[in-house]
């Protein structure tokens, strides 16, 4: 009797997600429709027995359904050994603390044990989201990464328009765009570095990021045909959906795809399965390898099936004689 794939998800939790733009939740939709048996995991559930990974799982259901009904239901939890699933989704939302890093750890002696991790766990911790752009140099605006308050000084008065990022947070947090001469500048570097003590990003601000910071999502290092732009409200230097921006679908440039054509072979390499880029004008700003969103807007602008381009390549690096 063939079995169905057992996919685990390690993710915030559910009830507080919000389903018609959740790209998690469209997976687990996905999913569900194949047939998957969905174990739902939070990070805390996850534990180390003797060397072996385990977890607390739960059985879980899912809904497509209107904005205030309820789109998730419970069934039996119990212990497993995460060996015994056949796939698991790492789609908690940063930052990238130490309790997400040990949560990486536990699930590579998953993958260790033949469970297919999606992104790979080494990968997570190699690839900080801020920090992997730079390895691209070619497709990067210029870009200072430094702890010092000078250096920070000196890159804005040559660069007369700058922004300013922590590199462990999303959604647009605690992002400045300071010009040469602000009068705020040296405590705003204060601040941010904790005089001194912690890197920050400084990037070449890009004016065309009033046409939109767009999201190009790819799997297995092919973009999908279509990129979510997202625009700031007026006032606003930041296009992040969280931080209140507007997603327009936009069908993909020939830059986009060389960009995408550069770092291809490094998401391969790496088990970077499901990758969001974020492109400013002709200049990738970050490479999100964590929790990537906007499926589900691209998905309703286009009437795409983002997901099932994923779990179409996901099941190629499965053992198919296990189903």
């Amino acid at each position: 009797m063939i079995r169905p794939i057992r996919l685990g998800i390690v993710m915030d939790p559910i009830a507080n997600i919000k389903p018609y733009k959740d790209s998690s939740f469209a997976m687990l939709l996905e999913a569900q429709r194949r047939g998957y048996e969905l174990h739902y995991m939070q990070p805390e559930d996850l534990y180390l027995d003797n060397g072996s990974a385990f977890s607390e799982t739960t059985l879980l259901k899912v809904w497509d359904r209107g904005i205030d009904e309820q789109f998730y239901g419970f069934g039996e939890t119990s212990t497993l050994e995460l060996k015994e699933l056949d796939i698991i989704l790492i789609r908690q939302d940063p930052p990238f603390d130490n309790d997400y890093l040990y949560c990486t750890h536990i699930l590579e002696q998953a993958e260790a044990e033949g469970v297919l991790v999606v992104n790979k766990p080494q990968s997570l911790r190699d690839a900080n989201e801020k920090l992997f752009a730079s390895w691209f140099p070619e497709c990067i605006p210029t870009t200072l990464v430094s702890a010092n308050p000078q250096r920070l000084k000196d890159f804005v008065t040559e660069q007369k328009d700058t922004i300013f990022k922590p590199l462990d947070a999303m959604g647009g947090a605690s992002i400045f765009r300071v010009k040469a001469g602000d009068p705020n500048l040296s405590v705003i570097i204060e601040t941010m570095t904790d005089h001194g003590k912690h890197h920050i990003m400084a990037q070449q601000y890009l004016p065309e990021i009033k046409q939109g910071d767009k999201r190009i999502l790819l799997i297995n290092g092919e973009p999908i045909d279509f990129t979510l732009a997202r625009i700031p409200p007026a006032g606003e230097t930041r296009g992040n959906i969280a931080a209140g921006g507007t997603g327009v679908g936009m069908e993909i440039t020939q830059r986009e795809r060389w960009l995408c054509e550069q770092i291809k072979p490094t998401l391969q390499a790496k088990g970077l399965h499901f990758v969001g880029l974020d492109v400013i004008g002709d200049y990738i700003t970050e490479i999100n390898v964590t929790s990537p969103t906007c499926i589900r807007e691209l998905d309703a602008q286009f009437n795409l099936n983002i997901a099932g381009v994923l779990f179409d390549h996901l099941e190629t690096q499965l053992p198919h004689a296990s189903f």
